[in-house]
C-alpha cells in the first residue's frame, strides 16, 4: 500500500504531494515501483494534527481519485469522515482505510451498503492529544479486544468478513514500548482470521530507536516491516514502495526455498 498524502502538513513528506497533479504523479510512480494499493489521504492524523473540515478534505481527495480511475491499482481512501467515505465510494474508491474503525455515526451503515473493502484501525484518543500520555495494562490484549469488537460491529451491520482488514495502529496513542510489544506479538492478531495491515513507515518509534530524522528512516522501517511480515502481516502501508517491494522479494524467495 503506497501512501499519497494530499495534505500540506504530513509528518512524512512535508506536503510535497499536496496538489492534485503532484499527488497523481506520485501515485503513478508508486504503482511503477510495485504498489498494489494507493492510499489517498486528505487529512493529516499525525500526533498533534488538527481536524480538517469535510469540504476541504473532499477538495483534496476526490480529484485525485478521479484522475486515478483505471490506474491498475486498488484505490484506498484514508478517512474517518462518513461524508468523505460516501463521496469516495461514489467516485470509484475500492477501499476505505479508517483510523476510527467506523465509529463515526453512519459509517457502519454506509460501508454495509457498499461492496468496498475496509481497514479498521485501533487508536487511543484523538490525533491532537493521543501521544501525550498513552496508557495500557496489556496493550496487545486491549488492542486485540478492540479490533475484535469493531470487526463484530462491522459484520453485524452487514460488512462481509472477507472485506475486512485490521490494523493495530502503530503510533496512534502508543509509546515506544507499546509499539515494540505490538510488533513483537503481531502474530497474535492473525488469530482474528482476517488480513493484518502494518503501518510502520517513517513512524516516530523508528526515530526514537535510531535518532534519524523522518526522511532518514527507510532502512529502519524496512527492518520493522520485514519483522511484521514474518509475524503475519499481509498488507504494508509504506512511503518507499521500491524498498519494500525488494524486501518482500527476498522474504518470498526464502520461504519458497523450502517448497
Amino acid at each position: 500500500m503506497g501512501i499519497v498524502n494530499v495534505t500540506p502538513d504530513s509528518f512524512s513528506d512535508g506536503g510535497q504531494y499536496s496538489g492534485t497533479a503532484n499527488a497523481v504523479r506520485h501515485a503513478y510512480e508508486l504503482i511503477k515501483q510495485g504498489a498494489d494499493v494507493i492510499d489517498i489521504g486528505g487529512e493529516s492524523t499525525r500526533p498533534g494534527a488538527a481536524d480538517v473540515p469535510v469540504q476541504q478534505e473532499l477538495e483534496r481527495v476526490i480529484p485525485v481519485i478521479q484522475k486515478l480511475r483505471g490506474c491498475g491499482a486498488v484505490i484506498s481512501v484514508d478517512t474517518r469522515k462518513p461524508e468523505v467515505m460516501l463521496a469516495a465510494i461514489a467516485e470509484g474508491a475500492h477501499m476505505i482505510n479508517d483510523i476510527n474503525a467506523l465509529q463515526a455515526e453512519g459509517a457502519l451503515a454506509l460501508l454495509a451498503h457498499s461492496d468496498v473493502a475496509v481497514c479498521l484501525m485501533h487508536k487511543q484518543g484523538l490525533p491532537a492529544t493521543m501521544q501525550q500520555a498513552p496508557a495500557y495494562v496489556d496493550v496487545v490484549r486491549e488492542v486485540q479486544d478492540f479490533l475484535t469488537v469493531r470487526m463484530a460491529a462491522a459484520t453485524g451491520s452487514g460488512v462481509a468478513r472477507n472485506r475486512i482488514v485490521l490494523d493495530p495502529g502503530f503510533g496512534f496513542g502508543k509509546s515506544l514500548k507499546h509499539n515494540l510489544k505490538l510488533l513483537h506479538h503481531l502474530d497474535r492478531f492473525t488469530e482474528l482470521g482476517v488480513p493484518i495491515l502494518a503501518g510502520l513507515s517513517r513512524k516516530s518509534m523508528l526515530g526514537q530507536l535510531t535518532g534519524r530524522a523522518v526522511d532518514e528512516r527507510d532502512f529502519a522501517g524496512g527492518a520493522a516491516l520485514v519483522i511484521a511480515v514474518l509475524k503475519g502481516a499481509r498488507m504494508l502501508r509504506v512511503h518507499n514502495v521500491a524498498a519494500c517491494a525488494d524486501a518482500l522479494k527476498i522474504i518470498q524467495a526464502v520461504e519458497a526455498s523450502d517448497e
